[in-house]
């Protein structure tokens, strides 16, 4: 078995303490977080396996406590899209190589940060149907299938579909969750599950539930609006740092 170096070990788990401590305080970005950090010391398939296993722990609890709000009829096409789309995303990541997978999370992170920060004024795409709907699934399935990042685009989408704040949180949270269990059955049935990836897991839980404790504690006390600011500043300072080329 390969051993991880300590100093590799401690941006593990300094990346895993940092993105749990931001999902409990501000609700979002874990998987960007993480994948910020982790891709400097963990190989594409580590860094998404690990994402996609912590994020279902950190979320599953979330979308539990949403349940009477589920609203099947609108979820299907978000989840039978992203069901046809995971083996597309498992296929890229087994082709590309790792300096490009870190620079496509670079642009991603990029492109997420400054759309939330900006916040551009986008049209409605009240009118569009349900196979808009499986389309930005099928590809929010390549995307967690290739990176673990999964629910990014439904946040997106469900925003530009004009739906309630309450009715939005309903479908990408869910979406998310679901993309998660697909994916990780998925890498499963692939070998893509390795004893170090195990390691990993088990060794990282710790850092999740302080990180998770730490920023439930804070919830509430501290300017949520400016934290998710300084939150998308580092991640496209962080962005920039993994599309930057390596000496």
């Amino acid at each position: 078995m390969a051993s991880i170096l300590s100093s590799d070990l401690l941006i593990f788990l300094g990346g895993t303490l940092a993105a749990a401590f931001v999902t409990g305080l501000a609700g979002f970005a874990f998987g960007m977080v993480a994948a910020g950090t982790w891709l400097y010391v963990l190989t594409p398939a580590q860094a998404s396996t690990l994402i996609v296993a912590y994020a279902l722990l950190v979320q599953g609890y979330a979308v539990w406590k949403l349940r009477h709000s589920l609203n099947l009829h609108r979820l299907a096409p978000f989840i039978v899209g992203t069901a046809f789309g995971i083996p597309a995303g498992i296929a890229a990541l087994r082709w590309i190589s790792p300096m490009s997978l870190r620079s496509g999370v670079g642009v991603l992170l990029i492109c997420f940060s400054l759309y939330n920060l900006i916040r551009p004024k986008l049209p409605q795409m009240k009118a569009v149907g349900r196979g808009a709907d499986a389309a930005v699934g099928f590809l929010n399935g390549v995307l967690g299938g290739a990176t673990g990042l999964a629910g990014i685009l439904p946040t997106v989408w469900s925003g530009l579909r004009g739906w309630p704040r309450e009715e939005q949180r309903a479908v990408f949270q869910p979406t998310a969750v679901a993309t998660f269990l697909m994916t990780i059955a998925a890498f499963g049935g692939a070998g893509m599950i390795t004893p170090d990836t195990v390691r990993m897991f088990v060794i990282g839980l710790p850092a999740l539930v302080a990180g998770s404790w730490l920023g439930w504690m804070l919830y509430g006390k501290l300017n949520e609006s400016a934290f998710r600011k300084v939150v998308l500043a580092l991640l496209l300072v962080s962005g920039a740092a993994l599309i930057a080329p390596s000496r």
